[in-house]
């Protein structure tokens, strides 16, 4: 596979704290990538540099062979960990908001999903549940057709039930020339989909390999080397 995001040397540091340490990766084109790690190990920080919204930082990041700036930003669909539509509006607002702004965006196909989560035009965001908010963005964000999708915990806020149900819709719409980076604490859940695994903690990079190869050389799932990986986490 062909690399898509190339990171070199990137450490990234708030007063005292250093949130990414030194860290060198390389993120293929077409693959699912799961970047694992607890909380306050640095996955969202990495996040926000790849999509520009952290612009201060030591050491070198490219996407497709450009450093992060206007192009690369339009370059990716990005899921943060947290709301990002006034409670004030409806969903129709943040669909024609998306409309204007991305190009890339297909509202046929985000109707479908909005249709299936059961989330109607009309309602105002502060009506929705947490969960119900969480897959109306996922809706959104999936249905832009860029080159890279990066989800920030997008299973954190719903109940098992649901889980599935967004899982395959994220499946269904993704494409084999994507990158999809889905950063997530619950392994067990995810696992199933991912080609790639990271572990990160602290800041650093510990592990970033192929899923199939790590399976067959250790005979434990991803979820299994996690727990013992970061087990007094």
């Amino acid at each position: 596979m062909n690399e898509r995001i190339v990171i070199q040397g990137l450490t990234k540091t708030y007063k005292k704290n250093e949130a990414l340490k030194d860290v060198d990766l390389t993120i293929p084109a077409g693959a699912i990538v799961g970047l694992l790690g607890p909380n306050g190990s640095g996955k969202t920080t990495l996040l926000k540099i790849l999509t520009g919204l952290i612009r201060s930082y030591k050491g070198t990041v490219s996407i497709d062979g450009r450093p992060v700036g206007e192009e690369t930003k339009k370059m990716i669909s990005y899921l943060p960990d947290e709301p990002y539509f006034a409670d004030w509006m409806r969903v129709k607002d943040a669909l024609g908001i998306f409309q204007d702004m991305y190009e890339d965006f297909d509202k046929a196909r985000c109707m479908d999903m909005i249709s299936r989560f059961r989330i109607a035009e009309k309602a105002r965001v502060r009506t929705l549940s947490k969960g119900t908010k969480e897959k109306f963005q996922l809706a959104l964000v999936l249905s832009r057709r860029a080159p890279i999708v990066i989800l920030d915990e997008p299973i954190g806020g719903v109940d098992p039930a649901a889980r599935e149900v967004i899982l395959d819709t994220i499946l269904e719409n993704y494409t084999k020339d994507q990158t999809l980076l889905i950063a997530t604490h619950l392994i067990a859940e995810l696992e199933r989909i991912f080609d790639v695994a990271i572990f990160i903690r602290e800041g650093r990079i510990l592990l970033n390999k192929d899923v199939e190869s790590l399976r067959m050389e250790t005979g434990r799932s991803v979820d299994e080397l996690f727990r013992e990986r970061f087990r007094y986490e």
